[in-house]
């Protein structure tokens, strides 16, 4: 039986997963694809006793096996946007070897050029495990939904502040205290900004919004917010109000242009989105002749990410290709942005303020300058002179305007912190 040789640049995580799984496998995939997938070579900067390498050489430099070892793939698993992982997987294309990676920030940052190195050396660039684990969104983007012109796609991307956010509700802990105990879990890492900065969604949206409009990825143009600032009385309020409050990404076809922004949004609690918790993620597509199609699973981990990995090598064993961003990558168009001035929607917002009379009075004539429509306001209590927590929900209106009415709110003495607000959305 003809046999694909496989090399694998990191032995971490997800490397180990994907080692682990090729040899438990091993029948299963040759029957699927009529060769037997061969590790031959493998490389991280120390060899882990506990995986099952027998027979492929053990490198301590991945650039060197790159350049030394008899490969056909080369599976890139270090991370990171630049550095030795771009360096890999550069020297791989150049050589024209298939490569396939996991690497979101890399794809989000460098996946024009390398897609265009790959399809001139006419060999396979393949990241289905950059973008939410084991769930097979970019091959259904790339080619399930291939005959639909798209209208928005979005979804939670990172499941650390899926679970943040899901026990934050559970519990009613405060976001710092949930935090610690997901590092302590292993669900945040030690440094969580990239996580809880949405920084990690973002990469993963740039990369979806190409797939989903044949543009240029750009992850420049992301708009993005965190979930620092989400407190636990944010998550009652929502919960009062009929929402849940998810991190999202969201790409969406506007009359000016494409929408790629990622904030904290409240979606209606028996929307597909709202009803995914703790570590999963979920994506969702709309197209114009399927309509709305939901993907769910996890989002990361050894097991669900090699499982996506793998599934890029088995494609490349079978002889399937096909342009790495759905369309050949000198196709891609210039990603034309629509403004986040120009986003519409409705509103929560949170204020701290002196209970005093007046206060309302003040704020709705914020809102009423630039023509702000009031929908709810929630106060549990009363404490006259005291600081109380207000929360207030507007309709539609655009995002300009609503930043005017907050700097105004901002300037009112009551007013004794700056507001928080949250968009929602009403899928």
């Amino acid at each position: 039986m003809d046999e694909l040789k496989i090399a694998v640049a990191g032995l971490g995580t997800v490397g180990g997963g994907t080692v682990r799984l090729l040899a438990s496998q091993a029948a299963l995939l040759a029957a699927r694809t009529g060769r037997t997938l061969r590790l031959v070579a493998a490389a991280a900067l120390e060899k882990p006793a506990d995986l099952p390498l027998d027979g492929a050489t053990f490198y301590g430099d991945a650039r060197a096996m790159t350049r030394e070892a008899d490969y056909d793939v080369l599976v890139e698993l270090i991370g990171g946007s630049s550095g030795i992982a771009l360096d890999v997987v550069t020297e791989a294309l150049r050589r024209g070897r298939h490569v396939v990676t996991a690497n979101k920030a890399m794809v989000a940052h460098h996946g024009l050029t390398l897609a265009g190195l790959a399809e001139e050396k006419g060999v396979t660039f393949g990241f289905e495990a950059a973008v939410a684990g084991g769930i097979p969104v970019i091959k259904a983007l790339r080619e399930g939904l291939a005959a639909n012109r798209l209208s928005q796609i979005y979804g939670i991307l990172n499941g650390t502040c899926n679970y943040i956010l899901t026990t934050m509700r559970e519990t009613g802990r405060e976001f710092g205290d949930v935090l610690a105990e997901a590092q302590a879990l292993g669900y945040a890492e030690a440094d969580p900004s990239f996580d809880i900065d949405g920084i990690d969604t973002a990469h993963k949206l740039s990369i979806l919004t190409s797939l989903a409009f044949g543009t240029a990825v750009d992850f420049a143009k992301v708009h993005i917010e965190g979930i620092r600032r989400v407190s636990a009385f944010d998550i009652k309020a929502a919960q009062e109000l009929g929402y849940r409050i998810k991190l999202l990404g969201i790409a969406r076809r506007t009359e000016f242009g494409i929408e790629q922004r990622v904030h904290p949004c409240m979606v209606p609690i028996a929307s597909s989105i709202g009803c995914v918790e703790g570590v999963f993620n979920a994506v969702v597509a709309e197209g114009d002749f399927v309509g709305r199609t939901v993907f769910e699973g996890r989002g990361a981990g050894a097991a669900p990410t090699a499982s996506a990995v793998v599934a890029d090598i088995l494609d490349i064993a079978a002889g399937r290709q096909t342009p790495t961003f759905g369309v050949p990558a000198k196709m891609l168009v210039p990603l034309q942005t629509a403004a986040m001035d120009e986003h519409r929607g409705a509103f929560y917002i949170r204020f701290m303020v002196v209970d005093r009379p007046g206060v309302f009075a003040d704020i709705a004539a914020a809102l009423r300058d630039e023509e702000v429509s009031m929908e709810s306001i929630l106060q549990r209590g009363r404490a006259p002179g005291e600081t109380v927590p207000v929360v207030m929900t507007v309709h539609d209106t655009r995002e300009q305007a609503m930043m005017k009415a907050i700097d105004r709110i901002r300037a009112i003495d009551a007013v004794v912190e700056p507001p928080h607000l949250i968009r929602i959305e009403a899928f």
